[in-house]
């Protein structure tokens, strides 16, 4: 007999649509319709530090603060008067000049939390620092756009576990390494038996998950019949990043109405010998993304994606004995596509001579960036989503 810890197991790994069980056929489906714009979030897991990737080369005091990691002035990439790109990034240097890039400095929220779980649940549940919500922005996002149906592969995170972000009240994204795994992994015969199971009167629990379990069915069947349409693109580093950008763009070259994909590159908690390190990790990291906008450039996609990327929070100002840093508070976050409002710098470069306890101040809410994203890019109501009034940032 299956029993129900078997079937929260293996609820995440269901396949064929064939084997919906006949109650949810009939659910009332009532949606946002797909609009044909994509949001691409990577992670930086770990706490980049925001001022040794966009440099503020033209304050001295960076140089005064920093004398153990700091990039000699005739390494950096210039992007204007006072601020440069890390000499590793040199891959997306012409995006910004092209005008496809979006810097914004002193991303923060008010309060800030130096812990790394912490941290990151404010900023996929973009709650107050204050709070504990246990649903994140883009769950909520797809509750929605997809209510009254379970529809997850609209919201995609390409990893083996689902983040907080993409976890709504009534409905979760899709956590996925590629759509044929998931389709190996779904052939198990548990599903045959747990297809039976009809829920009790009564039995809501029981049937939230098999609503659950039929969403992520029909996802898993719908994205391995669209990736058969468009082949693997080529490209691409040999990297952990570069295959999980490598397969988002596959889903986009071959139509999958995916409104979001959800990716996260690990390892910059840089406490020691962060120089080495974080250039390596900025180097893999650009040139996963130039791939990304060669292949969705040349196939006519780019102007309808949006990249953001973002860290839970960035470095103490000054470094350390171990020459590293430690956690710090506001950072800085760009965005990149084809369909810019505001290309270039948006906002100042962050006062060094006006510290937080030896931390960036924030200046811009993240969650304005959030509000941005929903409202002028995904089409939905930011303010019921968020919970909130946030003045956007002129992005797109």
């Amino acid at each position: 007999m299956t029993s129900r810890r078997d079937f929260l197991k293996y609820t995440s790994l269901a396949s064929a649509a064939a084997l919906t069980p006949r109650f949810l056929l009939g659910m009332k489906r009532n949606q946002v319709e797909f609009a044909g714009k994509r949001l691409i979030v990577i992670q930086l897991s770990g706490g980049n530090d925001g001022l040794n990737t966009i440099i503020p080369y033209g304050d001295d005091r960076y140089y005064q603060l920093r004398n153990r990691i700091s990039i000699p002035k005739r390494e950096i990439i210039q992007l204007s008067d006072m601020q440069g790109l890390n000499p590793a990034m040199s891959a997306i240097e012409n995006l910004f000049h092209e005008g496809e890039m979006t810097i914004l400095n002193s991303v923060g929220y008010p309060n800030p939390n130096r812990s790394h779980f912490r941290s990151m649940d404010i900023w996929h549940s973009a709650s107050g620092s204050g709070e504990y919500w246990d649903h994140g922005w883009l769950g909520r996002y797809l509750d929605h756009a997809c209510t009254g149906v379970a529809e997850p592969h609209r919201v995609i995170e390409t990893d083996d576990s689902l983040s907080l972000a993409l976890k709504g009240e009534t409905q979760n994204g899709l956590a996925m390494r590629n759509p044929e795994a998931l389709a190996r992994s779904a052939r198990d015969p548990f599903f045959q038996t747990a297809s039976q199971a009809q829920p009790g009167e009564g039995e809501s629990g029981v049937a939230y998950l098999y609503k659950t379990l039929t969403g992520t069915m029909n996802s898993a069947d719908y994205l391995l019949e669209q990736v058969g349409r468009a082949p693997n693109p080529t490209g691409f580093p040999s990297n952990d990043l570069g295959r999980q950008l490598q397969m988002v763009s596959r889903l986009i070259l071959a139509g999958a109405e995916t409104s979001v994909f959800y990716v996260s590159m690990t390892g910059f908690d840089t406490h020691v010998r962060q120089k080495n390190l974080q250039q390596r990790l900025l180097q893999q990291y650009s040139e996963a993304v130039a791939a990304l906008r060669d292949t969705l450039k040349r196939q006519g996609q780019w102007n309808n994606t949006l990249v953001m990327t973002f860290s839970e929070f960035g470095r103490r100002v000054g470094d350390n004995a171990g020459g590293g840093t430690d956690h710090g508070k506001a950072n800085n976050l760009w965005v990149m596509g084809g369909d810019l409002k505001h290309p270039g710098i948006l906002n100042e470069s962050p006062d060094l001579g006006d510290l937080d306890d030896g931390d960036l101040k924030w200046q811009i809410d993240f969650r304005r960036i959030y509000a941005t994203l929903l409202d002028q890019w995904l089409g939905v109501d930011d303010e019921a989503i968020l919970g909130g009034t946030f003045k956007g940032v002129p992005i797109v």
